[in-house]
């Protein structure tokens, strides 16, 4: 594993892990962060030894955003050489399940972090907000889209709109996150999470990811047709042939990943 200077990346038991690691200055996301974090997934993403990706945050906060010192003197040529979201663009290529635990806030860039994950789980004072608009500025890493295909135009905009503060509790009724716990257990609930996760068949499991998200944007029958070609793909697969034998011979499956 590469060594970092913002994230600490671990791997146990087959789940991958990724903590940011500037909790002096509430995780704030700067440049060599972001990439920082890109590298460590798709580390985590290439290897057999790893099923499914954690992310968490040291300190009391997950991310309070963007640092905008690195950014408030930049022009839109600076932004557009250093061409900062394209790490972000690669977020979207990992093909392995990514859970996100959360606590204190996720504000901005980090709101933007949670939102690249497919599974969340936050603590009950949780809070999440996009208040870019109040700076004068406006999401750039996905926060408008990804937001708005989750909950809708309407209550997106107005989030987006006023950079209100949203409860653990909201986001769990608007299906942004999946689970709300108490703060002292949210390292216990997201590591038993991620480990049940991680033992299931690996294939089933980033087939099944690639599906939903062509979910998101095709529609049913385009959406369909992938589900099928990857349902058919994975009768080429060990695991395939371990499970259902298993099952047949009412015993515990042993899959391999392969």
């Amino acid at each position: 594993m590469v060594s970092f200077t913002f994230i600490d990346a671990t791997v146990q038991n087959r789940v991958g892990r990724i903590e940011l690691n500037r909790p002096d200055q509430l995780n704030a996301l700067n440049r060599q962060m972001i990439n920082e974090i890109v590298t460590a997934l798709e580390d985590h993403d290439r290897t057999d030894k790893v099923n499914v990706i954690l992310i968490t945050g040291k300190g009391k906060a997950f991310s309070a955003g963007a640092d905008i010192d690195e950014m408030k003197d930049l022009s839109p040529v600076d932004l557009e050489y250093l061409n900062q979201f394209a790490d972000w663009d690669r977020m979207a290529m990992i093909k392995k399940p990514i859970l996100c635990a959360v606590q204190g806030v996720a504000l901005g860039g980090g709101f933007e972090l949670v939102l690249s994950c497919d599974l969340v789980l936050a603590t009950e004072k949780t809070m999440f907000a996009f208040p870019e608009v109040n700076i004068g500025v406006m999401p750039g890493a996905g926060g408008t889209q990804r937001l708005t295909k989750l909950v809708g135009k309407t209550k997106a905009l107005e989030w987006l709109l006023t950079g209100d503060r949203i409860s653990a509790t909201e986001a769990l009724q608007y299906g942004i996150i999946n689970k709300v716990v108490q703060p002292e257990l949210l390292e216990e609930e997201a590591i038993g999470f991620a480990e049940r996760l991680a033992k299931q068949p690996a294939l089933s499991l980033r087939l099944i990811k690639d599906a939903v998200q062509v979910a998101q944007h095709a529609s049913v029958y385009d959406g369909m047709q992938q589900e099928r070609k990857n349902f058919y793909l994975l009768f080429a697969s060990h695991d395939q042939k371990e499970g259902m034998e298993a099952f047949v011979e009412k015993r515990n499956p042993k899959y391999e990943g392969r």
